[in-house]
């Protein structure tokens, strides 16, 4: 007899992409990709479960879905995967250029990432950056996690909210940005000078490298300028999602003129 639940398995795939479709997974990605009218929606795979949280989201948008079993999606992504119950084969969202994301001003930051390659960072700094009113992110098409899967569960809806500009080349990414009359701090825990005691320019730059390698020695360079966070524990270093964090709160302070200097 044909297997009734065959219809039910999608084909393995890894949990970023499937075939030039991006996958974005887990209940708050997924809602908020549905509340998305940039995100065109290939696919969606959904729980009994995931279908009665999604109910609202949903009826908004009017998408066929197709049931599956928690099991289906185990099989797809991989049994220690937290899916949730939802799944969806999404394309690409349009890409800002750097002109789009560095002509934000006001003081809200661009975040502006070195090869940092582990998609529960980058997931986790989207998260921030929507919290505290980044003007988006840079990173490269290489070096950088695919912007779904993982990326996207840890950004918790944050990838649909905060614009991601990918460019070839980082050297001349901040090229670029210098003549947008933007400011380059890059994050250093061994720099001289006080994030906090800077002064906050109109269209700043954070420049964060990947954990351990932090900043590459170009990237350091083509800075306008090196700041490290003021810290007093017994560790002086942060994981780069938290360093990020602390910087964008930071940022947000002195927009809201709650900072005490610059």
């Amino acid at each position: 007899m044909p297997d009734k639940q065959h219809r039910h398995r999608p084909r393995r795939v890894d949990d970023a992409k499937a075939g030039d479709a991006l996958v974005i997974f887990g209940i708050h990605a997924v809602e908020a990709a549905l509340a998305n009218p940039r995100r065109t929606i290939r696919k969606l795979f959904l729980t009994d479960n995931a279908e009665r949280r999604l109910r609202e989201a949903l009826g908004r948008r009017q998408l066929a879905h197709e049931r599956v079993h928690p099991r289906d999606l185990d099989r797809r992504l991989g049994p220690d995967t937290v899916h949730q119950g939802a799944l969806i084969e999404t394309e690409p969202l349009p890409e800002p250029t750097l002109g789009d994301v560095a002509g934000v001003g006001g003081g809200r930051p661009l975040i502006l990432l070195d090869q940092v390659t582990d998609p529960h960072n980058v997931g986790a700094i989207l998260r921030s950056a929507a919290v505290f009113g980044a003007a988006g992110l840079v990173m490269t098409r290489r070096h950088s996690p695919p912007l779904g899967g993982v990326l996207a569960k840890s950004a918790s809806g944050a990838l649909e909210h905060v614009p991601v500009a990918l460019v070839q080349n980082l050297a001349r990414a901040m090229a670029e940005l210098k003549e947008l009359d933007c400011t380059l701090i890059g994050l250093d825990g061994d720099a001289p000078n006080r994030l906090e005691d800077a002064p906050w320019p109109e269209r700043p730059v954070l420049v964060l490298g990947a954990e351990g390698k932090g900043l590459r020695q170009l990237t350091r360079e083509s800075c306008d300028r090196l700041c490290r966070l003021a810290t007093d524990g017994t560790l002086d270093s942060l994981n780069v999602s938290n360093a990020a964090a602390v910087a964008l709160h930071l940022g947000a302070m002195r927009r809201l003129g709650l900072g005490t200097r610059g």
